[in-house]
């Protein structure tokens, strides 16, 4: 029954949608019936070009996250796993975190231009911050206990960091990748809006001056099922390589 919870939100939430485009109190450019809206759902898949712009969104989504990851997660250990470096750099994380980066978005498209590039480098820096944040938060938890156990058989410091820090610290550093990774998706779909000729803000953005609501609810659909695979899927690579978190968690 648990499972079946949400699936009757969303039907209800659905049913009040549709309600309320039937009623006539409404003009269906504000709310388009369910059928309008699916079908411009249907015919997004139907179509080369539509599932190109979706791609085109996702690589650079992925490309800005992929980069963020393995810096972030270099830089998080370093930071927690040295006084010195954590010194260093925690001003700066923690003084220039709540900057909107979205901001420097006309300067990165003045250096890199109004392409992918400035798209990925923005994406890049918003998911950079959460996954420092929370990797260094994991490897400077690391239990003593394990790191003096290790010392004791005679571990060396890169066996200790491969053995003992890194697989202590992985549930932290996915804890940072779920929380980075819808954000790139949202940082590339708002870039695109603002000043892009493809991807998926585009279609959006170009869906709404044109007045076709349906359309562009059909493509905010469209967004939340990348997201939610993108989410899955990281749930599942996550289950696999740090399959002793989840044999040791529970729900009460």
């Amino acid at each position: 029954m648990s499972r079946l919870v949400p699936f009757v939100l969303i039907g209800a939430a659905l049913a009040g949608w549709e309600i309320m485009a039937r009623s006539g109190l409404w003009s269906p450019l504000l709310f388009p019936s369910l059928a309008n809206i699916g079908y411009e759902f249907g015919l997004f898949f139907s179509r080369t070009d539509r599932l190109l712009e979706a791609w085109t969104s996702l690589h650079r989504a992925l490309g800005g996250f992929a980069l963020a990851a393995m810096t972030g997660v270099v830089i998080g250990m370093l930071m927690g796993r040295s006084a010195f470096v954590a010194g260093l750099l925690d001003p700066l994380f923690s003084g220039t975190y709540a900057v909107p980066k979205l901001a420097l978005f006309p300067i990165f498209i003045f250096a890199f231009g109004i392409g992918s590039l400035s798209k990925v480098v923005l994406v890049f820096l918003e998911c950079l911050y959460p996954i420092v944040i929370i990797t260094c938060h994991g490897a400077r938890g690391v239990d003593r206990v394990l790191l003096w156990s290790a010392q004791n058989m005679g571990a060396s410091r890169e066996e200790i960091l491969r053995r003992v820090v890194i697989p202590a610290t992985a549930p932290f550093i996915f804890a940072g990748f779920r929380v980075a990774l819808p954000v790139a998706l949202i940082v590339v779909i708002m870039t695109e809006m603002v000043s892009s000729a493809d991807g998926l803000g585009y279609q959006v953005i170009y869906a709404l001056a044109s007045l076709k609501t349906d359309r562009m609810l059909a493509l905010v659909v469209v967004i939340a099922l990348l997201g939610w695979l993108l989410d899955k899927a990281l749930v599942v690579l996550r289950d696999r390589l740090v399959y002793w978190e989840k044999l040791e968690t529970y729900y009460v």
